[in-house]
């Protein structure tokens, strides 16, 4: 079986000045990966140093500053972000503090830390077979790519030979972290056979585990007079019901950020499991995940379809409304 470790996705952005507006053009995608392990503890959002009161720009849910404001920044949680650290490969974005280039897993993982300010961000790099190592206290593993492989040599227990994808799967099925795993950009129910034969890997060993949703990405953040449309390239649950119980949508702004894609959802609901972690120190990971599921609202999505959008648009207002979670 060989490696053919997929982002998902990363789309590049043409600049025609500096105050220009970002429009997403072709995917930009890794030409060359080294192989070396990325991983440094960061407080949330600021690029190292010391962690500065947090931004609210308009990519973001209008919750995200609720919650904030009432104190849960993603305190003593930690985010590990699987991805491309180490490629020559990067694109341009702006996640609203100004335009930069920057390469798949730094644009991740700036945008987790941007969503859970105090928490510590760690960088993993995809290409690299170590396994993730999961921190005291609550973990989050996002994963914004898939272990794309063909499916004639899919056999149970692939992942015995790959230690990272390995270590991703027992988390979610032992629940010791919640896994944040990006849907796909293919339009078509997860799981499924592309047409060059190949399957995800990784979303099939995540399927029915405890701890792990999969996202997909609606085109803005919904509301009830505003509700939001699956976004055309987003993958979805189908008729999975297994699926459909482990999948939220989150609104990727690409107009506004120049990054399209579900890799830019992911994060997003990182980082709320980051913030729900901080009201909700004693929970369980598989606690907050499912606390995320259970909470989402189906109101902010038009034509609402559990077989689209699973358990709905996750709501970290809602999540975080109740005193305590079981």
């Amino acid at each position: 079986m060989r490696f053919n470790g997929t982002l998902l996705s990363f789309v590049a952005a043409s600049l025609i000045a500096v105050t220009a507006p970002i429009n997403p053009a072709t995917a930009d995608e890794p030409d060359l990966f080294l192989h070396a392990r990325g991983d440094r503890g960061k407080p949330g959002g600021n690029d190292g140093g010391t962690p500065s009161a947090p931004t609210y720009y308009s990519w973001m849910s209008p919750e995200v500053q609720a919650a904030w404001d009432a104190g849960f920044l993603g305190q003593d949680v930690s985010i590990t972000v699987v991805d491309d650290f180490n490629s020559r490969s990067k694109g341009f974005g702006n996640l609203g503090d100004g335009i930069s280039r920057k390469r798949h897993g730094e644009w991740t993982l700036k945008q987790a830390g941007m969503i859970a300010p105090e928490a510590l961000t760690f960088a993993d790099e995809f290409t690299v077979e170590s396994a993730v190592t999961l921190r005291s206290g609550m973990n989050v593993i996002n994963a914004s790519y898939g272990f794309q492989e063909l499916a004639s040599l899919y056999s149970t227990g692939w992942e015995n030979a790959y230690p990272q994808e390995k270590s991703i799967i027992d988390a979610a099925r032992n629940g010791t972290a919640v896994i944040s795993k990006s849907a796909g950009n293919n339009g078509l129910p997860i799981g499924s056979v592309l047409a060059d034969g190949s399957q995800d890997f990784l979303s099939l060993g995540l399927v029915g585990t405890q701890s792990a949703i999969f996202v997909g990405a609606t085109d803005w953040n919904g509301t009830v007079s505003a509700p939001a449309l699956l976004a055309s390239y987003s993958n979805y649950p189908g008729a999975n019901t297994t699926i459909q119980n482990q999948f939220l949508v989150v609104g990727v702004d690409s107009s506004t950020t120049g990054l399209a894609g579900t890799s830019f959802a992911a994060p997003i609901i990182s980082g709320y499991a980051a913030v729900l972690s901080s009201k909700f120190k004693s929970a369980s990971e598989t606690q907050i995940a499912n606390q995320l599921l259970s909470t989402a609202r189906q109101d902010t999505l038009l034509f609402y379809d559990p077989q689209f959008h699973g358990r709905g648009e996750a709501s970290i207002t809602r999540a975080l409304a109740p005193a305590s979670i079981q």
